[in-house]
Formats: structure tokens, sequence, C-alpha cells
């Protein structure tokens, strides 16, 4: 069983954005909820409700944004 970074998704009120993919990066979403769904015994996804999710994970782990996140929230005032 491939151990995916993306678990369930939560039901969260979304920002609409349009947005144009490569038809390979479509492709790929599609398998993605696919396996998605069989690993956490979900009903399939649509694909665009994963972008929001891999996009937070992608921020989450990226080390030089956090650092550069942290800093500029540091110049502009206490944390809260």
């Amino acid at each position: 069983m491939a151990k995916l970074k993306l678990r369930a998704i939560a039901d969260d009120k979304p920002v609409k954005l349009t947005i144009e993919l490569p038809a390979a990066v479509h492709r790929d979403l599609l398998a993605y909820a696919e396996i998605l769904a069989r690993e956490s015994g979900q009903s399939a996804h649509d694909p665009a409700k994963l972008i929001a999710p891999m996009l937070a994970r992608f921020m989450a782990t990226d080390r030089a944004f956090a650092r550069s996140r942290r800093a500029s929230h540091g110049a502009t005032g206490p944390k809260g």
C-alpha cells in the first residue's frame, strides 16, 4: 500500500479560483484521486478538490517559505 502525502479531504468553505492545468497534471490528479479513494475508503473526489490540500502540504513543507513567512510576520508585529 502506498503512503500518500494527503489524507482524507476536509470539508471546508472554498474560495473559487479559475486555473488552467497542463493535461498531464490533470491526468495525474485523476489518478491521485482514484488512489486516495481506494486507500481512504472514501468515494473518489473531484480532482479539483485535491489542489488545495496539495498546495497546503507543499507550502507547509517548504522550509524557505516558512523562514520567509516567519521573517515577514516578525517584521510586521507580534504573532497571533
